[in-house]
């Protein structure tokens, strides 16, 4: 089964001020499980990564901008999560609609930690149950989402966790709910 996600495009969603272990340990998961995966930002270039928000901790290069990004290219988007990351992305309408468009599409979204405030400024959280960082369930709340405290929820073609001391949980969560995307099995 290291091959289950072979031939899948991956999404992931990002900018300045993402929380480098939310990004890292899921793409090795991913990429670990066959998947390509490319990340799509807001700006050309690198974006800066950070640990725990307030450490600098490298750079990611970007593949390619949100503005030209088309759900159509890829089968899963992931959603890392750090304060700033989200805070950026839910401010500018070509990542909102990218997010808002993939949970139309009815392919598979993974987001962790603050990850779920692009899904709320997408309107997408309205019905659905799911979990994040604790700062941030009231704005879920709000946003209509039934919010939960618990290592890893899957609601659908949503997965959820609550931060890094999750990760090995999400990470077995979004290879698994992706590869069910991948080889739908039939009946």
């Amino acid at each position: 089964m290291a091959q289950e996600l072979r031939g899948m495009r991956v999404a992931i969603l990002a900018t300045d001020g993402v929380e480098r272990v939310e990004l890292d340990q899921p793409r090795g998961a991913l990429q670990g499980a066959g998947a390509k995966t490319e990340i799509i930002s807001l700006h050309p270039g690198e974006i800066q990564a950070r640990q725990f928000d307030l450490n600098a901790a490298g750079t990611f290069p970007v593949d390619r901008l949100v503005a030209d990004a088309s759900v159509d290219d890829y089968q899963a988007l992931l959603l890392p999560g750090g304060t700033m990351n989200p805070d950026q992305l839910r401010m500018n309408g070509d990542a909102v609609q990218f997010v808002r468009d993939f949970m139309a599409s009815g392919k598979p979204v993974a987001s962790i930690c603050h990850g779920p405030w692009t899904l709320a400024e997408a309107d997408t959280v309205r019905g659905r149950r799911l979990t994040s960082w604790p700062s941030i369930r009231t704005d879920l709340r709000n946003a209509g989402a039934e919010v939960v405290d618990q290592e890893v929820v899957v609601d659908g073609q949503l997965v959820t966790s609550r931060g890094p001391a999750d990760l090995p949980a999400f990470c077995a969560a979004v290879v698994e709910r992706f590869a069910r995307a991948h080889h739908p099995m039939p009946g």
